[in-house]
């Protein structure tokens, strides 16, 4: 293997930067531990990588602080790879990494809220199908942090661009954006069939990644009778490689719907909604369909 050249002292922070993450293995290391893969031989497995260069990246970023080893198992020990508020950190760069790929080599280029059937990107969300949610928490509407999985048999999870409780904080040309309008649509269609939902055993939750204080205002200026919860570290976001835009220097989500069981087990995977109304009802199918106790 070359001889890799340190760039630590360079007078430069992207230059620092990529002293530490600056091999594609680093950074796909750190967006599997957001996916909540931390242990050897399941990133190995996951990334395909030699055990020699894994072994080698794990050190560098454990040393660099991006990774903290933890042990899990005494005989023989064993330890497992986690994000530490430094790794956490990284995480807006692996989405801005996602959406650049998302818009610029597997898109067109134009800035889109939204994505057609058959694309890449709703194949990604697809896949989610099957697989289980990582243990997070994200800040609720009043600055509380919640698991954004309820105590129920289901909770859906309708991600959304932007909310406000009034039309002109909208970000300029908001309207335009292919697939950005109608949050408020969604959020007042799923706060009118609450009971049906309740009543087949799921709770709803809203999630953006706006600040608390914005999801407040707009809960309260619609009524909304259920939590919406912030994305605003993207922690959620990168778990799950949720498709993003980028509109008024922020990360957005995209408008998806994941079903999740009380297991943590996603069921349905909405993407892309075009008829916001006929999401909310093949939500409420999909859950009527399973059950009640998931079976």
């Amino acid at each position: 293997m070359p001889q890799r050249t340190s760039l630590a002292g360079a007078d430069c922070a992207i230059a620092q930067a990529l002293d530490v993450v600056g091999d594609w293995w680093t950074l796909l290391i750190v967006r599997d531990t957001a996916r909540g893969v931390h242990r050897f031989d399941a990133l190995q497995e996951e990334l395909g990588v030699s055990r020699k260069v894994l072994t080698e990246r794990l050190r560098l970023l454990v040393d660099a602080g991006v990774l903290s080893r933890e042990p899990y198992q005494d005989r023989p020990p064993r330890y497992e790879y986690r994000l530490t508020r430094r790794g956490r950190a990284l995480l807006p760069v692996l989405i801005a990494l996602q959406d650049w790929g998302d818009t610029w080599v597997m898109g067109d280029g134009e800035m889109t809220a939204t994505a057609t059937e058959a694309s890449k990107e709703a194949a990604r969300v697809h896949a989610l199908v099957g697989t289980r949610l990582p243990e997070l928490q994200l800040l609720d509407y009043d600055g509380v942090l919640r698991d954004p999985v309820a105590d129920t048999p289901y909770t859906v999870l309708y991600c959304f661009p932007s909310a406000y409780a009034r039309r002109d904080a909208y970000p300029p040309g908001w309207s335009e954006i292919p697939g950005a309008s109608g949050c408020t649509l969604e959020s007042c269609t799923y706060r009118d069939q609450l009971a049906e939902f309740t009543a087949a055993g799921a709770t709803v939750h809203g999630v953006s990644t706006q600040r608390p204080d914005e999801q407040r205002a707009f809960a309260d200026a619609e009524r909304l009778l259920f939590p919406l919860l912030s994305d605003a570290e993207l922690e959620l976001t990168a778990a799950l490689r949720l498709p993003t835009f980028r509109a008024a220097g922020t990360s957005r989500l995209k408008r998806l719907t994941l079903v999740v069981d009380g297991d943590r087990t996603i069921h349905e995977a909405l993407y892309p909604i075009t008829d916001i109304e006929a999401s909310v009802r093949a939500a409420l199918t999909a859950i009527r369909r399973a059950g009640p106790a998931g079976e």
